[in-house]
Formats: structure tokens, sequence, C-alpha cells
């Protein structure tokens, strides 16, 4: 999928730098060049949207409750690791 380890990099990036809200984007494009089959970017909107919109509607942003952040925090770590592993041969579920 990657032309270059600067493509990956900036790939990688783009949860990151978008914390969370383009987590499925790298995935979609992926779908489209045919490197990961439909379902995988599917669920990456669905969790996106299941994960952030419970976030957000969980408490004020001025509660003392860090399970928000958590929430999100881990779908851009799960995003930005998964984007990662999307060339690696060695991983084969969803391919």
């Amino acid at each position: 999928m990657f032309n270059s380890t600067a493509a990956k990099a900036v790939w990688v990036l783009v949860p990151i730098i978008t914390m969370g809200l383009a987590a499925a984007v790298p995935f979609v494009v992926a779908a489209a060049k045919g490197v990961v089959k439909p379902w995988v970017p599917v669920t990456y909107v669905v969790g996106e949207l299941v994960l952030i919109g419970g976030a957000m509607a969980m408490r004020p942003a001025d509660s003392d409750q860090p399970f928000a952040g958590f929430l999100i925090l881990s779908l851009i770590i799960a995003a930005a690791t998964h984007t990662g592993l999307l060339d690696s041969p060695r991983m084969t579920f969803g391919k």
C-alpha cells in the first residue's frame, strides 16, 4: 500500500494528528486499493462513531473522569498501529 517509508509515516500520522477523527481514512484508502477487505474500513467507521460519539456523550467537558479520553486515545493508538501493519507480510487478518 505504501510507496515509501515517508508515505508510511504520513499515513500512520493521520489518526494521530486528527486525534482519531480520521482513524478510518487509511483503511478506506487501503480497501479502495484492494489491500484489505471492505469490512475492515466499515468496522473502523462504526467503531469511530461509537467510540467518539460515546466519549462525547459520556460526561461534560469539565468532569474529572478520564474514561472518555481513554476511549479516544485507545482508538488513536489502535488505528495508528494497524495502519503501520498494513504492508506487513506477516499480517494476514482482513486481507
